[in-house]
């Protein structure tokens, strides 16, 4: 016999069985007749050569054969339930699981405090593992099922799910009293003497970069970093400047550190947006997670 050959219900028929001793009982619990149960079990005696129960008592009576099933039996159907009832769940109180995101540095620094803040209160067991991803990546990540979800503005990320979180766009930041800043000027005018400035920038961050081609700064360019979140101390401690996002920059001018203008920068307007596989859309966790991000970060009107 090979197990290819057992109709799963017919294993909930004999633990059934075995545990009322009787077929009539097993029969109720299990929503069939009497003749379906009694046929049922006639297959699985057939399929494992061996009677299983014996009339005994207005009952019936396991053989060795079924003593020596049961166990297992009823082992193997309390685990394929454990994991069905898993898969059907998802109780953020009581969950431990990882979940794996794409977040460049920048991301980081403006999602993590808060949906961390939110977890500890509304998943206490749930963790995170942030895990940036080469843009061509993401797709065939998410659909593996190596990363749940991507943060940020991937116009190139196609064939993925994705809702907006929030419209933003990039602005230049300087220190404090900086000299620039203190000059009153707008338009085409602003534009045109950012060629006085020198900057910094990230090497990973290529939109910023594409501006600072855009506008002929490349040579205006004194720094080029690896990571992000170095960059505002270098702002402050200097005359350099940066170009980034401005939800981002928004948080360090609020320490009155920083200067914000807002040349009219090419390809400034942009949308940050979060991605997951149609592979796994209806697994609880995800929408429970997807959920909770939602509700700390999409604007009010986004859409998907």
């Amino acid at each position: 016999m090979h197990i290819k050959d057992i109709d799963l219900n017919l294993l909930r028929l004999f633990d059934a069985v075995y545990r009322t001793r009787n077929v009539s009982r097993a029969a109720d619990l299990l929503d069939l007749t009497q003749p379906a149960a009694s046929q049922a079990l006639t297959r699985l005696r057939l399929l494992i050569k061996d009677p299983l129960f014996v009339r005994a008592g207005g009952g019936v009576q396991p053989t060795p054969k079924a003593d020596r099933l049961a166990d297992a039996v009823r082992s193997a159907l309390g685990l394929l339930e454990e994991a069905l009832n898993e898969s059907a769940l998802f109780d953020p109180l009581q969950s431990r699981k990882v979940f794996r995101i794409h977040m460049s540095d920048i991301g980081e620094g403006r999602f993590l405090p808060a949906l961390m803040q939110a977890l500890q209160k509304q998943a206490p067991g749930v963790r995170l593992e942030t895990l940036p991803v080469p843009r061509s990546d993401i797709a065939a990540m998410l659909d593996s099922g190596r990363i749940d979800f991507a943060f940020g503005f991937l116009p190139t990320v196609k064939d993925t799910r994705r809702v907006q979180l929030l419209k933003d766009r990039y602005i230049v930041l300087l220190r404090a009293g900086h000299p620039f800043s203190l000059r009153k000027r707008s338009g085409p005018a602003l534009l045109r003497d950012l060629r006085q400035l020198e900057f910094v920038a990230v090497r990973t961050h290529s939109d910023t970069l594409r501006i600072l081609e855009m506008l002929q700064l490349q040579d205006r360019l004194r720094l080029t970093a690896e990571h992000f979140m170095a960059l505002p101390s270098i702002v402050r401690g200097t005359d350099l400047a940066v170009v980034m996002p401005r939800n981002i920059a928004q948080t360090f001018a609020a320490d009155a550190g920083y200067t914000i203008i807002e040349p009219a920068l090419p390809l400034r307007d942009f949308t940050v947006s979060l991605h997951w596989s149609r592979r796994f859309e209806s697994d609880p966790g995800i929408q429970w997670l997807r959920g909770a991000i939602e509700d700390l970060f999409q604007e009010r009107g986004a859409s998907n």
